[in-house]
């Protein structure tokens, strides 16, 4: 922390009811599974594009890589937080995530007109800022397990579910429509939220001259946020690489690779998510019993195994490989959930997450090159999966290395001053 900043007063901030948490990690978990389930959908539908736009998969990756270059302003989207406030920002992110999936359903005629509606969801999707709401209101020794728990919401296999009944009617581009569906009762669920204490704290400091404006963190962060911003973003980095592989590729894995039909891969899916969403909540629960960084390094060790089990281990067990993939991924991506949030301090904390996401994301552009050499390079994708658990293991080396401040059951405040 630097030293110039000081340990701000004790102000009185309105103690948030039991209801009221209740309804804010539901409400932000139903965020979480527009975010979550747009992540996930080309996972079941790759072989649709590739089939309707008439592309190989070494194409994709590339044109993907070029699309995605403009996920790196997403400290834009993410800086309003500290400018318009938590709730306002969380409408937007809604309405943009609703919108730009009806686009895809009615106006991708062409393979460049889908690609520009896919980077605008992937732009959304790439934000996270549905965590910071809950990581401002939960109680301390909690906060880890509320984030958690509205990660693992936001996990709910809608993406293993909803290919059944949609594709075979409806074609594989309502899978996208389906969320502006979604959207509107979480639009009437947004009425209720209100900004968080810690914002409105912000804003009284900010009138009384205590605070000076700032716009995306501009002459208002600091060297220890810099410091934090390239660490987090880094091990973010690691695991979005990982994250892009798996989501891309993986159903064509198994479908094109390995020659399951659809349904058994949904099948696989299915388990894969629910393994997701069992170890989104283990982890909540084992950062706040041993701490953050011990919580990553195993979630990032069993992350990296499970990998190369994908790639080497016996075909009869590639199922069981997909699920401890699925509990692995999301046990490692709960540290990103829960410690990147509460590292920074409020008054920047949006902007802060804002630039770690824009760090982060040169992974939406080295992921998919990365797969297109390797889909070159080989065509049977072994050694595809080994290029990801090699990247959990440098991750776990970097964390070892860093020291970061351990945050576990530490009011915000607190953190903000001792980090």
């Amino acid at each position: 922390m630097e030293g110039t900043e000081q340990p701000k007063a004790s102000v009185a901030r309105q103690v948030r009811s039991k209801r009221y948490i209740i309804y804010l990690v539901f409400f932000m978990g139903l965020v979480a599974i527009m975010d979550q389930y747009l992540s996930m959908v080309p996972i079941t539908y790759m072989n649709s594009i590739l089939d309707e736009y008439a592309i190989s998969a070494s194409q994709f990756s590339w044109w993907e890589a070029l699309y995605l270059v403009p996920t790196f302003f997403i400290f834009a989207l993410n800086g309003l937080v500290d400018i318009i406030g938590r709730k306002f920002s969380i409408l937007l992110l809604i309405l943009i995530m609703g919108l730009s999936s009806l686009a895809i359903v009615f106006y991708t005629p062409t393979f460049h007109l889908f690609m520009v509606f896919y980077a605008i969801v992937t732009f959304t999707t790439v934000s996270n800022m549905w965590t910071i709401p809950i990581s401002e209101e939960s109680p301390a020794k909690k906060r880890a397990e509320l984030s958690s728990i509205v990660y693992v919401i936001g996990l709910f296999p809608l993406s293993a579910i909803i290919p059944l009944y949609v594709i075979p009617t409806l074609g594989w581009k309502w899978m996208y429509g389906i969320m502006f569906i979604f959207m509107i009762p979480v639009l009437v669920l947004w009425v209720f939220m209100k900004e968080t204490g810690r914002y409105e704290e912000i804003k009284e400091e900010r009138k009384s001259g205590k605070l000076k404006k700032h716009f995306f963190g501009l002459g208002s962060i600091n060297r220890g946020d810099i410091k934090y911003i390239v660490f987090s973003a880094v091990i973010w980095l690691c695991w979005l690489i990982n994250s892009l592989l798996i989501i891309r590729w993986m159903g064509y894995y198994f479908m094109e690779i390995h020659g399951y039909a659809r349904n058994e891969w949904l099948m696989v899916f299915l388990a894969s998510g629910i393994m997701m969403i069992i170890g989104g909540i283990t982890s909540g629960y084992v950062m706040d019993k041993v701490g953050r960084k011990n919580g990553f390094i195993i979630g990032a060790a069993g992350f990296a195994l499970s990998l190369f089990l994908l790639s080497f281990g016996p075909v009869a067990l590639l199922p069981v490989s997909g699920a401890l993939t699925g509990f692995f991924i999301a046990f490692a991506y709960a540290w990103v959930i829960v410690y990147i949030p509460e590292i920074f301090p409020t008054e920047r904390r949006g902007s802060c997450l804002g630039w770690t996401t824009t760090v982060a994301r040169i992974s939406y552009v080295v992921g998919p090159v990365i797969a297109a050499v390797m889909l070159e390079a080989n065509p049977t994708m072994e050694w595809f999966w080994v290029v990801g658990g090699l990247l959990m293991i440098l991750a776990i080396v970097i964390v070892t290395l860093f020291h970061p401040y351990e945050t576990k059951v530490k009011e915000l405040e607190e953190i903000e001053v001792n980090r």
